[in-house]
C-alpha cells in the first residue's frame, strides 16, 4: 500500500505533508512525499523563513517517482499546495501521467485555494486546479469558502451544497468532501465534515471546538487517503477520519498547544 503525496512541507508544525505523511504511516500506509515547499513553519507564525521550490526541481522529484516505479505502485495520489503556477503545471502533467499509466489509481485533490472568504494563493493557481486538476479528480476535499468559489455558488443549505458538488463535477463524476461547513440546518455548536457522492450526501458532525490549529484540512485528507489506500469505502474513510481529527483536536485542546497534537496518532473518537 503506497500513497503519493505532493504537497508543502514546514520544519515546525503540522501542515502539508508535515501533517499528512506521518498520519499516513500511522495508519499503517507507505508514503512518498514530494514536497512543493520548504518552509521553517506555517504563515500565521510572526515571521516565516524557506522558500517554494524550483519547479524545475518538483519536476525533477516527480521524475524520480516515475523512475523508481512509484506511480505503478500507488494506490491513492494525493496534491495539496502547490506552491506556485510553474509548480501546479508541472504537477498537473504528472498528474496526467500517472493516472494513464495507472489506471487503478484514485486521485485525491486538495484544491488549497483559501479560507475565510480569502484567496491566499498566487495567480495561475487557481485556474490550474480548475481546469486541469478537478476535471482529473475522483474526489476533492475543498473547504466550504473554496467549494463556493470553485463552484460560483453560495452555499447556505444542504440543497445549496448538492448543487455546488454537481456544478463543480461538470459532466464527469467527482465525489466532494467539504470540510469546516456550516449550514442553516447545522446544530448549534457543531460544524460539519459532508461527503456528496453521487447526489447523495453523508454528514459528519463534531462540536466546534474553541481552538483552530492549522493543517487540520491537510490532516484530514492524508488520513482519507490512508484508509482508501487499505481498501475502506468512501464513506467509512471519511467517517474514520473525521472521527481521529476531532481526537487530535480535544488532545491539542487540552495541552493548550498551538499546533496539532498528532504523536502518536490517536483512536478516533466515534460522534452520535
Amino acid at each position: 500500500m503506497l500513497v503519493i503525496s505532493i504537497q508543502s512541507q514546514v520544519v515546525h508544525g503540522h501542515v502539508g505533508n508535515s501533517a499528512a505523511a506521518y498520519a499516513i504511516q500511522a495508519e499503517g500506509v507507505n508514503v512518498a512525499a514530494v514536497p512543493t515547499t520548504l518552509l521553517s513553519n506555517h504563515p500565521r507564525y510572526p515571521s516565516l523563513r524557506g522558500r517554494v521550490l524550483e519547479t524545475e526541481l518538483v519536476a525533477d522529484l516527480l521524475t524520480g517517482v516515475e523512475e523508481r516505479g512509484l506511480v505503478d505502485e500507488a494506490a491513492v495520489l494525493v496534491t495539496g499546495y502547490l506552491g506556485s503556477p510553474g509548480n501546479a503545471a508541472v504537477i498537473a502533467d504528472f498528474v496526467e501521467r500517472a493516472l494513464t499509466r495507472n489506471s487503478r489509481l484514485v486521485y485525491l485533490c486538495d484544491p488549497v485555494i483559501g479560507d475565510d472568504g480569502r484567496v491566499y494563493v498566487a495567480d495561475g493557481i487557481l485556474d490550474v486546479v480548475r481546469h486541469r486538476l478537478l476535471p482529473a479528480a475522483n474526489l476533492t476535499t475543498p473547504n466550504q469558502f473554496e467549494l463556493e468559489l470553485l463552484s460560483g455558488l453560495t452555499i447556505a443549505n444542504a440543497q445549496d451544497l448538492r448543487a455546488a458538488c454537481a456544478a463543480l463535477a461538470g459532466t464527469g463524476r467527482i465525489d466532494v468532501v467539504a470540510t469546516g461547513c456550516t449550514l442553516a440546518d447545522t446544530a448549534a455548536g457543531q460544524v460539519e465534515t459532508i461527503l456528496c457522492a453521487a447526489g447523495q450526501l453523508s454528514r459528519f458532525a463534531t462540536p466546534r471546538l474553541p481552538i483552530r490549529p492549522s493543517g487540520t484540512g491537510d490532516l484530514l485528507t492524508g488520513l482519507i487517503a490512508a484508509h482508501l489506500a487499505k481498501g475502506e469505502a468512501i464513506e467509512a474513510a471519511v467517517r474514520l477520519a473525521v472521527e481521529t481529527i476531532f481526537a487530535v483536536l480535544v488532545r491539542t485542546q487540552d495541552a493548550g498547544t498551538a499546533e496539532m497534537r498528532l504523536v502518536p496518532l490517536p483512536r478516533p473518537i466515534r460522534q452520535p
